[in-house]
């Protein structure tokens, strides 16, 4: 049986490590932190936009497993908020323990608190990668789902310093790129003013912490959008690597969804501001704690890769979620994953790697992805399937869809109907 070790445990680790096991191999899943999902526990937004498209579409091709986890902790089904349609929220509270316990389920080997600092290889093949406790991991074929947000030291650089968020590099350590170790050197992502890196999108604040209307509005319909006095208004869209909501809606107003906590869609907002707001006097920050000040970075450590998404220059490395590219959000992370978590498994096994058709909306999106990041300019921009640049293109091929059938007619004419279900 084919060995495959994954290094980070965030929604493309985990769905890298599903697929893996589907095709046969002994999967050992490593994290930093305690926890599995990463930018996931604060996270919680599906199917907005493109994404239902995107999520169809794996479904069809077989790799939809994770999919049908999430609708299984759902707040809210088919919402809507300024710039986004047919929306699902789910609950960030439970999701990590449901993951965890699915994939538990199928045999897959978890190590939490597993951080990875070396590696060893021979040649250009790695052997073996090690944590910070001296525990070493053989295999035969090696993801990197570490992501590309902080550590600490890219916080306070490129950012306003660590505001203390879910990544929570002072307790575990920073996140380490087994991409980085390996001696590939990597790509990094840029502002719309060209300086490094791009802050996450928004922040959990406390549903206790608000008024009772705003929290019975949270509840009954998952969204609150909240006018902003002109005088208190804060604008930081540019900042945001999640540019599908940097819409003047976002500026103008506060806008909540309820993913368990009140997640505020905005990178930070000044705590002394924010108390100004009717309904928002008590208002507190459960992510990131200094949510007052800042957020955390990201985009600082991306692979170059084939559409196959191997990791150029080493033999046996693949990757997936932001670690292959400017490609922003969940569903991004969890198609990228299960593409990565196969083609690991073929190398394994001496079989020739999967790209995908460019006629579907995954294989278009990794391959213009890795083109436009070719370019200074085209890795200032960010790529997801629910906004910004890349859903613009969606729609211009005409691929953006809600409907199932339509979307399952063109992944059979592409010849993937079910192509990662599994030996």
């Amino acid at each position: 049986m084919k060995r495959v070790v994954i290094s980070g445990g965030g929604w493309s680790g985990c769905a890298a490590a599903v697929e893996a096991r589907k095709m046969g191999a002994e999967v050992t899943l490593l994290e930093r932190t305690d926890m599995l999902l990463g930018t996931g526990l604060v996270g919680g937004i599906m199917r907005n936009n493109g994404r239902y498209t995107a999520t169809e579409e794996m479904i069809a091709m077989g790799g939809g497993e994770l999919f049908g986890v999430i609708e299984q902790n759902l707040r809210h089904k088919n919402i809507e908020f300024p710039g986004h349609a047919h929306a699902d929220l789910y609950d960030v509270a439970t999701i990590s323990g449901a993951v965890t316990r699915y994939i538990l389920s199928l045999g897959i080997e978890v190590h939490t608190r597993a951080r990875v600092t070396k590696l060893e290889k021979d040649g250009g093949r790695i052997i073996s990668v090690a944590d910070a406790d001296g525990n070493v991991y053989e295999g035969d074929v090696f993801l990197d789902t570490t992501g590309t947000a902080g550590p600490m030291n890219n916080c306070a650089k490129y950012g306003n310093g660590c505001a203390m968020c879910v990544l929570r590099c002072p307790s575990f350590g920073g996140r380490v790129s087994v991409t980085g170790l390996a001696g590939v050197e990597e790509m990094q992502g840029k502002k719309a003013d060209g300086s490094i890196g791009s802050m996450s999108g928004s922040c959990k604040l406390l549903k206790e912490s608000l008024a009772p209307e705003i929290v019975e509005e949270l509840d009954e319909k998952g969204v609150v959008v909240y006018p902003i006095p002109q005088e208190l208004r804060e604008d930081h869209l540019s900042l945001k690597c999640c540019q599908q909501y940097a819409l003047p809606q976002f500026r103008d107003n506060i806008i909540l969804l309820d993913t368990g906590h009140a997640k505020l869609m905005t990178p930070f907002y000044d705590l002394d501001t924010l108390h100004q707001i009717p309904g928002f006097e008590n208002a507190r920050y459960e992510d990131p704690y200094a949510g007052g000040k800042g957020n955390s970075m990201r985009y600082f450590a991306m692979a170059p890769r084939s559409n196959a998404l191997k990791v150029e220059g080493v033999d046996n490395l693949f990757c997936a979620g932001e670690k292959a590219g400017l490609l922003v959000g969940h569903t991004e992370a969890i198609v990228t994953g299960v593409l990565a978590g196969y083609n690991a498994v073929r190398y394994a096994e001496g079989k020739e790697l999967l790209t995908l058709p460019e006629s579907t909306l995954i294989g278009d999106a990794i391959a213009y992805v890795k083109k436009e990041m070719e370019s200074e300019e085209g890795r200032s921009r960010k790529y997801t399937f629910s906004g910004s640049v890349y859903f613009g293109r969606m729609k211009e091929l005409g691929r953006y869809s809600t409907d199932t059938g339509e979307i399952r007619s063109w992944v059979e004419q592409a010849g993937m109907l079910g192509v990662f279900d599994g030996k």
